[in-house]
């Protein structure tokens, strides 16, 4: 029962914690940037270290009668999920801005390893979520017409993304 409860109280907390994320601009980029790549980071570890617990444990709990809805891909999972589509709208739409300011003061190379970064991120928070929302495609739309023909890496990305 206690770890049950405690491995809840884990979920509940990191999900209050990325949904109740938002983005300070007053904040660098890098900064910015960084902390929603560790709060997706975050996420998906704890996803993946409930799923080899549900996997282990559901049968004891239910035989002990132990709730188990909460470890269900429809319950807090899909909650966590969906904070991360969420928090991938923001890191897409802080790239954009970020790439507008620096369009005409900073060199080209700094440019794409910007919109790398952007499109590398979409593409992990699209397939930890299981997909993006209408609104996070149009942010990530945005991203994908501002990559350059000649970035082959990053188209490789884009084409795992639907548009």
């Amino acid at each position: 029962m206690r770890e049950a409860a405690i491995e809840y109280r884990g979920l509940k907390l990191l999900e209050s914690e990325v949904s109740s994320y938002m983005d300070d601009n007053s904040i660098p980029c890098g900064v910015a940037l960084k902390k929603m790549a560790g709060l997706l980071d975050k996420s998906e570890q704890s996803i993946q270290r409930l799923i080899k617990l549900r996997n282990s444990v559901i049968l004891s709990y239910q035989g002990y009668r132990i709730p188990t809805v909460w470890m269900l891909d429809s319950g807090i999972v899909s909650k966590i999920k969906q904070a991360s589509i969420m928090l991938a709208k923001m890191y897409m739409k802080r790239v954009t801005k970020e790439l507008e300011s620096i369009r005409y003061s900073e060199r080209e190379s700094t440019q794409e390893a910007l919109l790398l970064q952007g499109v590398r991120f979409a593409y992990r928070a699209h397939q930890f979520a299981g997909g993006f929302d209408s609104e996070t495609l149009c942010a990530f739309e945005e991203i994908r017409q501002r990559v350059p023909g000649h970035l082959r890496g990053s188209q490789e990305l884009l084409a795992g993304i639907p548009s």
